[in-house]
């Protein structure tokens, strides 16, 4: 199936980490649009006719617009991947699913709350006391996560699925913020999921070059 002409718009290293990914493994080529965070891009009113909420990343497709990672990269595999990512099997499918939610509620979660109480708020509307307790709330689901990749090469079932490049960001995301002592059998799949080629940088790679004023590989070069 042939795109209708697919832009992708966020800033490397936020969420659109995610779906920037499945474009690379499923080799699509798409335009991307760096929104400038820092000077307000996501509330420019050229982005926010696209996404209400002021948030990234957002996809087009054509006429088609789709906002929140996940979702996103649910649609990239179900309208271009060719059956990779997803189960066949429905009871795998339903775990993808299941595995999805935990990741967005009971770990990303917290870490948002954590980035929120260090830079996210107005400095009077921040809580110290909030981040230790997001801590102390997303290492307990950590650990639930890390009990479930024992002895297991991927999320669900025998193959890659779209859970894996969830869950790979979002632990990425833990070991920034220094959350994933304790869990080494999610410490291994981290690695092993960044070590594919087409992998997008890592955070904490993300911040450096980004310090440094390097430029960022985004998307992979199409011949």
């Amino acid at each position: 199936m042939t795109t209708k002409g697919l832009t992708l718009y966020g800033s490397l290293p936020t969420r659109v980490g995610r779906p920037l990914w499945l474009l690379n493994e499923l080799n699509l080529p798409c335009t991307f649009v760096d929104v400038d965070l820092r000077a307000g891009g996501q509330f420019a009113a050229e982005f926010t006719a696209l996404n209400p909420a002021g948030k990234v990343p957002v996809l087009t497709d054509g006429t088609f617009t789709i906002t929140e990672s996940a979702a996103i990269c649910l649609y990239l595999a179900e309208r271009y991947g060719g059956g990779r990512f997803l189960p066949e099997n429905p009871f795998d499918r339903a775990l993808m699913h299941q595995w999805m939610f935990f990741l967005a509620t009971e770990i990303e979660q917290p870490l948002w709350r954590m980035a929120l109480h260090k830079f996210g708020y107005d400095k009077a509307e921040r809580n110290a006391g909030e981040i230790e307790l997001a801590k102390r709330d997303c290492r307990r689901m950590i650990s639930v996560l890390d009990s479930h990749l024992e002895s297991r090469e991927f999320m669900v079932g025998q193959a890659l699925s779209v859970a894996d490049f969830i869950a790979a960001y979002t632990l990425d995301w833990a070991e920034a913020e220094g959350l994933l002592e304790g869990a080494p059998k999610a410490e291994a799949y981290l690695k092993k999921m960044y070590a594919r080629p087409l992998a997008p940088p890592r955070i904490k790679e993300a911040y450096a070059a980004k310090s440094a004023g390097r430029a960022l590989p985004r998307l992979r070069e199409f011949k």
